[in-house]
């Protein structure tokens, strides 16, 4: 389990450099045919824009793998040990309840409504774009479950 979790880690922190690098690359050719040659690149546009929401979700889906996310740690320091293990195992339940539902179910909806349309510039589906949001959500998931072993591989009671 440990070693799923460190390879998709390693694979989303490699693709969010990557993603980040080519959106600073593809930003700063926009500006540079816009102001420069006074020709703004017709495709640099709505390809950051796709480049940026992948960017996005895949890297809220690390970021969630690292437990980075905003937390209101002082309160749930306060519970007991049993109360705090209970709420950090609901917690995932939910997460991976709405992950799987919006983000997996209602994104693959979304990837199958669209993928017929075109963008304008660049010629591919929509769909494209949107196949982020149930990969990340799948992504999410994964951490979950993850997360969900460690607690109980940590759990005192369980030892």
């Amino acid at each position: 389990m440990d070693k799923t979790k460190s390879s998709l880690d390693s694979f989303l922190r490699t693709l969010c450099i990557i993603l980040f690098a080519f959106l600073v690359l593809l930003v700063t050719w926009q500006v540079i045919t816009r102001f420069v040659f006074n020709a703004p690149s017709s495709f640099s546009e709505e390809l950051a824009k796709y480049i940026f929401v992948w960017l996005a979700l895949f890297g809220g889906a690390f970021v969630f793998g690292e437990k980075g996310h905003m937390a209101i740690e002082f309160i749930k320091d306060k519970f007991s040990e049993k109360i705090r293990y209970a709420t950090e195992w609901f917690i995932e339940v939910i997460t991976i309840v709405f992950a799987t539902l919006v983000m997996i179910v209602g994104g693959i909806q979304l990837v199958m409504m669209t993928w017929s349309q075109t963008s304008a510039s660049l010629g591919v589906p929509v769909g494209l774009l949107y196949f982020a949001v149930p990969l990340s959500g799948l992504f999410i998931v994964l951490y979950c479950v993850h997360h969900l072993y460690q607690l109980t591989k940590n759990n005192p009671q369980h030892r």
